[in-house]
């Protein structure tokens, strides 16, 4: 066993044990920024972008007719994929329970609004385009700024070869020289949350990619990532230190008027980019547990998994034996990406009880949470449909705990994604357990109609494809908690995200010893409190 077997002890008993260490204070006057910065680099302002009228959420989902994955990205539809999901689209100032609302009013420290969660609103992950000689603009590397919306150049020549050649296998199946690289630079988040930062920063991965993958879907494009590649190859190419920068996924995009291509030639093995971020913080500290997880999810990572390596760790099926309550159908969703995706907000305590939640409602919900288990193809590992070695694997599974949802009683549930129905764990008002089980005084949990539970057989995972499987756990977490956001959005729900609970009093609530099911975050979603205090400024 790994080192990332005993990290994942350790996030499940840090509400009852802490993680060292223990005595740690962020230094916010020292923070870093919420982007790399690059000076002195040429900047490409990216188009804008137009957008179907038929792009709807129900479409992005899968569930309703289209073609996924038939068409192909230019600059236009790049511009607005990174827009939509990672750029700065508005300035939002609320009356709510977070910690930080005193701070908000002050414009320095502004929150800016993005179609992406992220862990502690803190936008870690790194997106860099490297385009070959198919693309529409010179071939290079390019960093995306997200306070801009351009393009930075880093690097002038066709390197794509080397994105290619660290793919592997994988590359073979793919045809294009239109590479996004995701790299996760790891102070954005460790001044913060420190040894807990790994399993926050990976959730965002998941998060943003399936922001891409919902994105694409609606235009009947496609966007898989691939996780298993020579990461070492790449962090040198984009010339990044291994201990403060990870490079987690890899997307290759079906490109207009592409073609089957290879290297032009042969690409120099000491290429690489020569400008270097500058960092903001004065002080920037390491910390162990972060470094080993850097080491042991990257010592082999291109080695990628067998088909079929995934099936052992598959979602345990559902308890046929428990009481079932069946649901509605799912309440349609057919806004447009792109209007979901700018509304989307974290709630902060506003959930208003008087008001509950229908079971149509809830069901869209769950079935949505439902298209974020299976991230990355079939397996996550980038051995999707279009490598022919898809598994059907599905990693998450989901429980409910129901407080307030018209034809359904209080009570623990667990979801049939396959049956779309629901299976009674234990019965009660379930409001009591969940607030005495949160850290944080930004919500009361009693006051939301439901709180939805993804879990994952972590350690089985792990043991089937290695520690770098840890990365894959937690990326389909954070694609279940965005695409749980995105259908709140759609369906005028409050939703919140959390991490700061009990994941072991969970595990003995729901019974999921035997199954070795992980907990790892909560998703409350409801209705909240009519005519709330809001400042909204779109930029976008």
């Amino acid at each position: 066993m790994g080192y990332a077997h005993d990290y994942a002890a350790a996030i499940m008993q840090r509400g009852r044990v802490p993680m060292p260490p223990v005595d740690f204070v962020p230094n916010w006057s020292d923070g870093p920024r919420k982007a790399k910065y690059y000076p002195g680099v040429d900047s490409l302002p990216l188009p804008a972008a137009d957008y179907p009228a038929d792009a709807s959420l129900d479409r992005a989902f899968g569930f309703a007719d289209g073609a996924p994955g038939a068409g192909e990205f230019d600059l236009t539809s790049l511009s607005g994929m990174l827009l939509d999901s990672y750029g700065l689209t508005g300035r939002r100032l609320g009356v709510q329970a977070n910690t930080d609302l005193s701070a908000l009013p002050f414009y320095p420290l502004a929150n800016w609004s993005r179609g992406s969660a992220s862990g502690g609103g803190l936008y870690p992950v790194s997106v860099y385009w490297v385009s070959g000689p198919n693309g529409p603009v010179t071939p290079g590397v390019h960093y995306y700024s997200t306070r801009h919306h351009t393009m930075q150049r880093l690097l002038t020549g066709d390197v794509s070869g080397e994105v290619r050649e660290a793919l592997g296998g994988y590359a073979n199946e793919t045809s294009t020289d239109q590479y996004l690289v995701l790299g996760i630079k790891y102070w954005q988040n460790s001044f913060k949350y420190n040894s807990f930062s790994f399993h926050a920063v990976s959730m965002d991965l998941g998060a943003a990619v399936q922001t891409w993958r919902m994105w694409a879907g609606a235009r009947g494009l496609s966007v898989e990532p691939a996780m298993w590649f020579d990461e070492a190859r790449l962090q040198k190419l984009l010339g990044v230190d291994g201990d403060e920068e990870g490079v987690f996924a890899v997307v290759p995009l079906k490109w207009a008027q592409g073609r089957a291509s290879s290297p032009t030639g042969p690409v120099p093995g000491d290429v690489t980019v020569r400008h270097r971020d500058i960092e903001r913080s004065r002080a920037v500290f390491t910390f162990d547990a972060l470094l080993k997880m850097q080491a042991a999810t990257s010592e082999h990572a291109p080695e990628r998994p067998a088909p079929g390596a995934l099936a052992p760790a598959a979602a345990p099926p559902v308890n046929a034996d428990l009481p079932l309550a069946p649901l509605p159908a799912a309440r349609p969703m057919p806004g447009d990406v792109r209007t979901v995706l700018r509304r989307r907000r974290s709630s902060f305590g506003r959930f208003d009880a008087s008001r509950p939640v229908t079971a149509e409602q809830l069901a869209a919900c769950l079935a949505a949470a439902g298209t974020g288990s299976r991230l990355g193809g079939d397996t996550g590992t980038g051995t999707g449909p279009g490598a022919g070695t898809g598994d059907g694997v599905r990693l998450a599974k989901l429980y409910a705990f129901v407080n307030h949802v018209d034809g359904l009683e209080p009570g623990a549930y667990e979801y049939d994604p396959d049956a779309r129905e629901l299976r009674l764990v234990k019965a009660g008002r379930p409001g009591e357990f969940l607030q005495r089980n949160y850290f944080l005084s930004n919500y009361n949990l009693e006051q939301a109609g439901a709180v939805l539970v993804p879990t994952v057989r972590t350690s089985a995972v792990l043991d089937a494809v290695g520690d770098r499987g840890y990365r894959l756990v937690n990326a389909t977490i954070g694609a279940v908690a965005q695409s749980v956001y995105t259908a709140c959005s759609a369906l005028e729900l409050g939703c919140g995200v959390a991490l700061g609970f009990d994941n072991v009093s969970y595990i003995e609530e729901l019974g999921l010893d035997a199954t070795g099911e992980a907990p790892l975050l909560i998703m409350m979603i409801g209705n909240e409190r009519p005519a709330p205090a809001d400042f909204r400024y779109e930029i976008a």
